[in-house]
């Protein structure tokens, strides 16, 4: 059940969408570690500010995690709406992100005046070898959540063989999701869920925010067709991928991948995974990699349609979605669809590793500092710290 913090107790300050904007504008400037980045947001919306309750929070989270899109963006959402209703929940979401939007930008210009530079060649070698032991390590945590079974093996393997014939990752997500609901019934349907939660009224009504915000990028979507057909192509293909990007950021990377690389040819696999793996030097989701897609192919505006495509949806989902957790929550259907699309996106991550891996020249040493990230991310250190060890390895050895 969703819960409503929004009555404030007593004697306690009414909360401005101003002062959401400027915490989370901090919290966002610091916020690296991917998945951890939930934690920063728990401790400054309940424990720092005390926003809104525990038991509320992880309900956010949950809403988050069972809908596509950037969760750790969406959380950031959902804390911002209970402390100050749509306008707060839009005020942290900015916020949250615009520090990784504003340093993918600087680092895309920088990219594209050094990338032909020896040292800087050699720092993205190793920064390749990193980014596919970051995928890699981010199948298998997929996999150890998701992979119950030899039905959810059968599955996975499937949408693998599927993408890596070429085959688009939207269809195979639909499959999975229909597979889903043949597949799993309800005994397999418990893996889910330790208990089923009961109905319970919604305690928060329906807001016309959601509808008015997706119609103003429905608009602004359209307008840019008559504009500029390019930026047009660019948004639609961005809001794609968020919405089918179940279970987080990283579900995100095959189905950016085959747009960007295999579909449309905007950029090689290379120079995609330079986007990546620069992705993590910045506070943000991994989906900030669409500002340096966006960059890349049309320049600063390039970069902000491409963020506005990928980020938009999410934001649209957690709003609509708020007074209808208990509905999805409950809904067995809903279950086992998601279910068989977070097995999907296994096989899916495990076919863009592969991908990857084959765009590597690979050298002993490029295998040995791909171990050793792969070996550092499993013993959960910060990312960040990973990927600049191997800049700087790779500049002294490859």
């Amino acid at each position: 059940m969703i819960r409503n913090d929004r009555c404030l107790p007593e004697g306690r300050a009414r909360i401005f969408p101003v002062q959401i904007f400027m915490a989370f504008l901090r919290l966002g400037l610091t916020s690296f570690g991917g998945p951890t980045m939930v934690a920063y947001i728990r401790e400054l919306a309940v424990k720092k500010r005390q926003w809104l309750s525990d038991e509320s929070f992880a309900d956010g989270v949950a809403l988050c995690q069972a809908i596509p899109g950037a969760t750790a963006m969406q959380t950031a959402a959902y804390a911002g709406f209970r402390a100050a209703g749509p306008l707060g929940a839009l005020a942290a979401f900015v916020g949250f992100g615009l520090s990784a939007f504003i340093l993918m930008v600087i680092l895309s210009a920088l990219y594209q005046k050094t990338r032909d530079f020896g040292p800087v060649i050699s720092a993205f070698h190793g920064l390749h070898v990193i980014v596919v032991a970051m995928i890699a390590n981010a199948t298998l945590n997929f996999g150890r959540s998701s992979i119950k079974n030899i039905q959810d093996s059968l599955l996975a393997a499937g949408a693998a063989v599927f993408l890596g014939s070429h085959g688009s990752p939207i269809v195979a997500v639909l499959a999975a999701a229909a597979l889903g609901l043949l597949l799993y019934g309800k005994d397999m349907d418990k893996i889910l869920s330790a208990h089923s939660p009961k109905i319970h009224e919604d305690t928060d009504k329906p807001s016309r925010f959601p509808i008015v915000f997706a119609l103003a990028v429905v608009i602004g979507v359209a307008a840019l067709s008559f504009v500029n057909h390019g930026l047009f192509r660019l948004a639609t293909v961005m809001m794609k991928v968020d919405l089918f990007a179940f279970g987080g950021g990283f579900a995100s990377v095959p189905l950016m991948y085959h747009e960007v690389v295999d579909a449309r040819h905007w950029m090689d696999g290379k120079t995609f995974m330079d986007g990546i793996a620069l992705g993590q030097v910045t506070p943000g989701p991994i989906v900030i990699t669409a500002t340096f897609v966006g960059y890349q192919i049309r320049g600063i505006t390039g970069a902000i349609i491409g963020t506005i495509g990928i980020f938009s949806p999410s934001f649209f989902m957690v709003t609509a979605a708020i007074p209808y957790f208990d509905r999805l929550q409950n809904s067995l259907l809903f279950r086992r669809a998601l279910r068989g699309i977070l097995v999907s996106f296994v096989g899916l991550l495990l076919a863009v590793t592969l991908h990857f891996a084959r765009a590597v020249s690979w050298t002993f040493p490029a295998v040995v500092l791909s171990g050793m990230a792969f070996t550092a991310l499993r013993l959960k250190v910060d990312i960040l710290w990973v990927v600049l060890f191997g800049a700087l390895v790779s500049v002294a050895v490859l």
